[in-house]
């Protein structure tokens, strides 16, 4: 055996000498500082250049540190720490997982029930209802969680991305979650990736996680926020710069001694939006504001534990970063993103301009604070310090009001320290500790179903129809603390910063800068417990799926590729800008088939306008003459035998991590999607599925296809890494013929599961071959 070899030997088995728990619900799972340390002192003897933190974490979880690695190039094997699932994306996860014939996860994973709850009535209501209509959903995570040794977080419980925080988070680990905003954790210095379904199950079942060696973008942060500056304006301003698709192949990385001056839960806020630039995901270097975290949290073990490891948990000095952005917190102003897209940013200083040049309704009808993104302690109370202003002056909010706890210890605490109390007499309705309208569950009535209004939140995503499936719904996104003072005045063209309110007298007053504690003063009440710990006995728990539900469906493994090429596939629907995963498939109602392929198929591509009529959900069948709703048409080409392809344009699959939006298109026929470009997870996703994930070679050749067109992809028998493919359209308008070519990403072991028909089906022949 080679030194080299025997090096790697040591790595693998060091984990074992840790003393310390990844968490205190898991004191048998402990941290693997000691690893991560062996395994980058192997990676630096064949690189020897300054490590950033991303790059420290990612390679230190390495499969193979020997690995030679050229960032946006190389496709690394990792081995995260833990996989963490919310309820929607975790049932279509949890059936793949149990199709794979495996006992109990390898690593250690959990369940939120946070995304089935709908926002009505308030929070105890809206849960009772939760609970009764997603009973059979909530049995089978439940029983499912129990036998393959999963942790469960019953609904109530809190939003996903709060509880990983409160609980399992750790400076330098590696996990994913499937949900797009997992990067939340890196607020407390872990890479957390958000992913679809497939990737999860991977790791569940203790196969290396693939990932693409990221970009590297440094943004320096110098100053100190003032006033009624935030966390939240951070990101606002870094998307402003970035875009939506700016960051994408790339982890965005936190540094400079403006750093000092966030909060934990600050740095999870900006890591948390991160998402909506594209990012990998986001991180911060370890930090004393981290160790305050971590000790208030109740794990102070795990602080004194990185404490010794900070070495590995801050940039090296002189890193190199593909692309640097610098920030001043001292000059910078809060910030109001949107309507439609959380990229475009106004200084709020300007913001009242924007909206009377572009006629966007001043009238503020909802604000709504909360979410993963803005609802620690710090947000809560900061809010509340607004809100206790305008009772001072005996005033309440203009427009409708509502909260969102992150998790049932946010809520019990401000509950017990009174900030909930003041919220509410302010007017405010404090929801269920869920997404709720964040992500769509929301079941608005006070504007009719078309009606332009707008409204402002402390989201993170901003889509046309996301919040209440109203299209002419101006969502605008902001801090917590403006959108409070915008909400008490009831106009979003309000000021906070220099303009005045009329109080209950008729005198004006201005606002005073809002203020808070980062962290309650007597820790934190864990409220209820709504925690199911991962069962000893779990190969005795039975785990029933009925066939004739409506919510949950077996799955069927896809036929694999026949080996030859996918000729005279009909273009199915041309999408004209932009389409996300929520175009492709709808949340809202639609959560509740998540856990049901085939039901859920017919939201496919429902909100994607058509380019050829404008219209959404609208194409033409081409053996009918009838134009009929894409699933239909989808489904009908299905039945005669037709391969079919989507045609889409820039940044396709941008949003969440919601894999649906690949199993659908696959379920009901689709062979490939061809764009210009693709946003990073779901082209993973797609990849996973056996579906061809192809972009235009040249971008122009989106206007030479009509969405009647019939294409052809020629040599997939020669289908390699990085080799072009040849597309032979035939155009139904001109009656012709026209060769164009186009790119795929596809490596070696993603050819194979096109090959296989899936990333699962692979996995299970390899098993075969084992046994």
């Amino acid at each position: 055996m080679n030194s080299l070899v025997k090096g790697i030997s040591k790595v693998r088995s060091v984990r074992s000498f840790s003393t310390v728990s990844m968490s205190p619900l898991e004191p048998n799972k402990k941290l693997n500082y000691e690893g991560i340390d062996a395994k980058l002192k192997q990676f630096r003897l064949h690189h020897n250049k300054p490590l950033t933190l991303a790059e420290k974490i990612i390679y230190g979880h390495l499969e193979d540190p020997s690995t030679k690695v050229e960032r946006g190039v190389t496709y690394l094997k990792l081995h995260p720490d833990r996989v963490a699932m919310q309820d929607a994306t975790a049932q279509m996860a949890v059936l793949q997982f149990m199709s794979a014939g495996l006992p109990e996860t390898a690593v250690p994973t959990t369940i939120h029930c946070d995304h089935l709850i709908e926002a009505f009535k308030g929070g105890e209501k809206d849960l009772a209802v939760a609970k009764d209509i997603n009973k059979e959903v909530y049995n089978f995570l439940a029983t499912s969680a129990e036998k393959f040794g999963m942790g469960f977080w019953k609904p109530g419980s809190g939003i996903i991305h709060q509880i990983v925080l409160e609980n399992y988070a750790f400076p330098g680990g590696l996990m994913i979650g499937t949900d797009s905003h997992t990067p939340n954790a890196g607020g407390l210095g872990m890479v957390a990736v958000g992913v679809g379904g497939a990737d999860a199950v991977d790791v569940m079942a203790g196969i290396p996680w693939e990932l693409k060696a990221p970009k590297i973008i440094g943004v320096k942060l110098t100053g100190s926020l003032k006033g009624w500056s935030s966390p939240k304006d951070v990101i606002l301003r870094v998307a402003d710069i970035l875009t939506v698709k700016g960051g994408t192949g790339a982890i965005v990385e936190y540094f400079g001694s403006g750093v000092e001056s966030l909060s934990c839960t600050g740095m999870a806020t900006i890591c948390n939006m991160g998402a909506e630039i594209g990012a990998t995901t986001s991180l911060f270097p370890f930090n004393k504001r981290m160790v305050d975290y971590l000790n208030s949290t109740g794990r102070s073990n795990i602080a004194n534990a990185a404490n010794t490891f900070k070495h590995n948990l801050v940039a090296d000095p002189n890193a190199h970063y593909d692309h640097l952005i610098e920030i001043n917190l001292d000059t910078l102003e809060p910030y109001i993103n949107g309507p439609f897209t959380p990229d475009l940013g106004h200084p709020l200083s300007k913001f009242a301009e924007s909206v009377k040049a572009n006629n966007w309704p001043a009238e503020l009808k909802v604000g709504l604070i909360g979410s993963c993104t803005n609802s620690s302690y710090e947000d809560m109370s900061r809010s509340a310090s607004v809100a206790q202003q305008a009772l001072d002056k005996g005033i309440t909010a203009k427009a409708k009001f509502t909260i969102t706890p992150g998790s049932e210890q946010i809520r019990a605490t401000i509950e017990r320290d009174g900030q909930m109390k003041v919220l509410e007499k302010v007017g405010g309705v404090v929801l269920a500790n869920a997404c709720g309208p964040c992500i769509g569950q929301w079941k608005r009535e006070d504007v009719p179903k078309g009606e332009k209004n707008s409204i402002i939140t402390s989201y993170n995503r901003n889509f046309t129809g996301r919040n209440d499936s109203n299209v002419n719904t101006h969502a605008f996104v902001a801090s917590p603390e403006i959108v409070t003072a915008l909400t008490i005045a009831g106009d979003i063209t309000f000021n906070p910063m220099t303009d005045y309110l009329t109080d209950k007298d008729g005198n004006k007053f201005k606002l005073n800068p809002p203020s808070g504690e980062e962290l309650p003063s007597r820790g934190f009440d864990a409220g209820e417990n709504t925690y199911q710990p991962p069962s000893p006995n779990g190969q005795n728990v039975k785990v029933d799926v009925d066939p004739n539900s409506s919510r949950l469906q077996l799955l069927q493994p896809f036929a694999p590729w026949d080996k030859k090429d996918l000729t005279d596939m009909q273009v199915l629907i041309k999408v004209q800008g932009k389409c996300t995963t929520d175009h492709i498939s709808m949340a809202g109602p639609w959560l509740k088939y998540r856990g049901h392929l085939d039901n859920i198929s017919n939201n496919m591509l429902i909100g994607a306008i058509n380019s050829e009529n404008g219209k959404a959900n609208a194409v033409l069948n081409q053996f009918t003459g009838e134009v009929g709703p894409v699933p239909t048409v989808a489904r009908d080409y299905k039945k005669r035998g037709v391969n079919w392809i989507v045609v889409g344009d820039e940044n396709y699959g941008e949003g969440s991590s919601r894999e649906h939006a690949a199993l659908e298109p696959r379920h009901l026929g689709g062979k490939a999607i061809l764009v210009k470009s693709f946003a990073r997870i779901h082209e993973t996703n797609l990849k996973k599925q056996g579906i061809l994930p192809l972009t235009f070679d040249n971008p122009a050749d989106y206007d030479k296809i009509s969405g009647d067109d019939r294409i052809s992809i020629i040599g997939l028998k020669d289908l390699a890494p990085g080799k072009q493919l040849t597309l032979i359209v035939k155009s139904a308008k001109q009656g012709s013929e026209f060769e164009i070519k186009v790119n795929q990403t596809m490596n070696a072991g993603q050819i194979e599961w096109f090959k296989a028909g899936s990333a699962l089906n692979h996995i299970k022949s390899e098993k075969a071959k084992k046994n």
